[in-house]
């Protein structure tokens, strides 16, 4: 899967910067990494990035070029060791390649924060990582004793959630693909774009056990009230809010 980076310049406050990060993910980008922001080839659209850019001129779109698989992950394997993530009483050690997620990223951290709150789970117990990046969230829930379903729309985010649940000695089944697995899920983790998540509603109330509940997390506060009506349409109860910065995590349940 080829990608395009543009690289931005601006002095933009932190709050700003996550606005325009929203609008950056709005029009098809799904990585940010300092000034940088990736893109799928295929989902590029100059005319959308130039109309963005109007809107906000106090960011400079210093240029866009193609970056190829090779390339990718050359680049981020040399920006990006591996790291060490506190999970409760242990370390998670991610190897994130070109797959996003190692730990670093509000919405990551919430996401663990709340697994790692969970007590003892009951056997058995399918949890479903739905854009699994570097697979974190499901090696922490593998970690618990949960049966662990992933998927992600990237190649490289799947090999590099079948590498790292090998690392961290547990099993994890990884699909590629947009749409979430079959099968019945006692909890459902989706750390994606608002707009997929929305998209996915009734697929995450159709595949969640009576008792389940849905994380969702990845987006901003002013997301919340649409994530929610969404939610609501499907029969799914809002349990939680939870912010960290800027970024906010809801929790649902079944009516």
């Amino acid at each position: 899967m080829q990608y395009i980076v543009a690289e931005f310049e601006h002095n933009l406050e932190d709050w700003q910067q996550s606005l325009f990060t929203q609008d950056l993910a709005d029009i098809g980008f799904e990585a940010f990494d300092g000034p940088k922001a990736y893109i799928q080839k295929s989902m590029f659209e100059e005319t959308k990035l130039q109309d963005l850019m109007a809107q906000n001129p106090q960011v400079h779109l210093i240029g866009w070029a193609e970056c190829p698989d090779e390339n990718w992950n050359q680049i981020w394997e040399q920006e990006h060791p591996f790291f060490d993530v506190k999970f409760g009483s242990q370390k998670l050690h991610i190897i994130p390649h070109c797959a996003f997620g190692a730990g670093y990223h509000e919405t990551t951290t919430m996401m663990l924060s709340g697994l790692d709150k969970l007590s003892a789970l009951p056997t058995p117990f399918h949890v479903l990582d739905n854009g699994c990046g570097t697979g974190i969230l499901g090696i922490a829930a593998a970690k618990l004793g949960a049966r662990v379903t992933a998927i992600d729309i990237d190649s490289h985010s799947v090999e590099s959630t079948q590498e790292n649940a090998l690392i961290n000695h547990v099993d994890i089944q990884v699909f590629l693909g947009d749409t979430p697995p079959e099968g019945q899920y006692d909890l459902i983790l989706s750390n994606i774009h608002r707009n997929i998540i929305i998209a996915q509603m009734a697929d995450y109330a159709r595949l969640l056990n009576p008792e389940g509940e849905l994380w969702t997390s990845g987006f901003l506060d002013q997301d919340c009230e649409k994530i929610i009506e969404a939610a609501k349409r499907e029969q799914l109860i809002p349990l939680a809010k939870h912010s960290n910065g800027e970024w906010r995590m809801l929790k649902f349940k079944k009516s």
